[in-house]
């Protein structure tokens, strides 16, 4: 799933360059540009000179996910605009919304309102999941004039500057559901990086009572198989050393390809083929959709990460129903034996939702004490969080926040003893590292099996090299290392 907490981050690229990502440095390719390490809500402004020689700034900011996002970055670059610093009074501003939780929705109008306070004659576009499902609501806000959902978003440039030239309001959401092509929105130049998120996969159809996605996003679609080869030559050319393959719901890649007999197993082969990539990882996966063709691909391809995101949710049965989610505890914990059978050093993160409707003290401890005995090595927990239009905001038995804060603080603190275990595992050992960027005098970088290294920079170690290095103890959210 694409969203989550919005925390803020701001971006070295371009014409501020004493802004710093936190964490990694990462671009999502073409129009769904930059995915920031688990950080949310990247502010750029980008400008361009009008024909009186004025410049004239364009802002982008994104309420989308704890993978945040800026989705418009190449796209906009391409038609001749650069990047400031969105905290600047703009011309223009497009911001990328989220829908997932109240929260997000809550974030989404924050960041529409600082907008217009910036500049209350600028032109504000909004798009994305929450202008999707509320666009008339949207449109309401003062100083929107844009209001474009999850698809046709490559013509977004255009409507700004239309609005620019023209009154009125544009208000270009679509209905999703008739969606059966993936928008596939060439790459365009991009800042150097290290690893770069490649979308493959849009929509879902798993309809999870919780859930609005399904109903922003649309049914399936896919990148074809060609276009995931012309975007990896091009992110492996312009100097990327990790791809990240991205969806919705990844693991049904390929399915609305009928007849084809294509999955997410042909998209990593195509990726893998190109041998001067160092690593590929992939994004969440649904646990029942590991293939054993998968399976096997990961075990065997040394550049093929050995770390899966398997979102687990509920550790009950009973919940798991409710949540009209398609796998037992049992089968559950029976895929999570294999997987560490065939790939033993592997491993597994996971998202866990506390407070669901109809979670009764005996049913939160299942979950507690099944998660804890799935020994993951991070864990992404919420609380459950009620969205209007979803089946189980329509659910009686709803939880008081005040016990959803509670689980989540037990929940939590179990998961940080489980990472903890995963990652003394790993002490003495020695693992290649893909390194990424230099923090407070520390480089830091990523193993296979998605440990945070770090180590003291002496200036031997460059942004993309992959070193040996054995892992001495346990350090900020990760391990400190001594270069073998």
């Amino acid at each position: 799933m694409e969203c989550g907490n919005p925390l803020q981050s701001s971006s070295t690229i371009g014409m501020n360059p004493n802004l710093k990502p936190e964490k990694t440095s990462s671009i999502e390719a073409g129009f769904e540009a930059a995915f920031w390490d688990n950080r949310l809500c990247l502010d750029f402004t980008y400008y361009k000179t009008d024909s009186r020689n004025q410049i004239l700034k364009l802002a982008t900011t994104a309420a989308s996910g704890y993978t945040s996002q800026v989705r418009n970055a190449g796209h906009i670059r391409n038609r001749g605009y650069e990047i400031v610093d969105f905290s600047e009074p703009a011309d223009f501003y497009i911001i990328n919304t989220c829908s997932v939780t109240h929260l997000g929705e809550r974030k989404s109008r924050q960041l529409i309102r600082r907008a217009n306070r910036l500049n209350d004659n600028a032109i504000i576009a909004v798009t994305g999941c929450y202008a999707q499902i509320a666009s008339d609501e949207i449109s309401k806000i003062e100083g929107v004039r844009v209001v474009i959902g999850t698809k046709q978003r490559d013509k977004i440039v255009d409507l700004v500057e239309k609005a620019a030239r023209e009154d009125g309001l544009f208000n270009e959401v679509n209905d999703v559901m008739h969606m059966h092509e993936f928008e596939d929105i060439p790459l365009y130049g991009t800042p150097h990086r290290t690893r770069a998120f490649l979308k493959i996969q849009d929509g879902c159809c798993n309809f999870c009572s919780y859930c609005i996605i399904p109903y922003t996003r649309g049914p399936i679609r896919s990148r074809k198989l060609e276009s995931i080869k012309t975007a990896v030559d091009q992110l492996v050319e312009e100097n990327f050393h990790e791809i990240v393959f991205t969806g919705i719901h990844l693991g049904a890649y390929g399915r609305d390809f009928k007849g084809e007999n294509i999955s997410l197993s042909d998209a990593v082969e195509i990726c893998l083929a190109n041998e001067n990539l160092k690593r590929l990882r992939l994004g969440s996966l649904e646990s029942i959709e590991i293939s054993p063709r998968l399976l096997e691909l990961i075990k065997t391809h040394k550049r093929f990460t050995k770390h899966l995101h398997l979102p687990l949710q509920a550790g009950s049965d009973e919940i798991l129903k409710a949540m009209n989610r398609h796998y037992t505890t049992e089968e559950f914990a029976r895929l999570i034996e294999n997987i560490r059978r065939e790939v033993p050093d592997i491993a597994i993160s996971t998202d866990i939702i506390v407070g669901f409707p109809g979670e009764t003290d005996e049913l939160f401890q299942k979950s507690l004490e099944f998660a804890k005995s799935m020994g993951f090595m991070k864990m992404h927990v919420f609380p459950y969080s009620k969205r209007a239009g979803t089946p189980a905001a329509k659910m009686t038995n709803q939880i008081d926040e005040a016990v959803k804060k509670q689980r989540v603080h037990l929940m939590q603190k179990m998961a940080e003893q489980s990472a903890t275990e995963f990652y003394q595992r790993f002490l003495g050992r020695e693992l290649e590292v893909l390194f990424e960027q230099e923090q407070d005098g520390y480089m830091e970088g990523l193993t296979s099996n998605y440990i945070r290294v770090y180590i003291k920079n002496d200036g031997a170690i460059t942004s993309g090299d992959i070193r040996l290095v054995k892992l001495v103890k346990l350090f900020k959210d990760g391990i400190l290392g001594e270069l073998i």
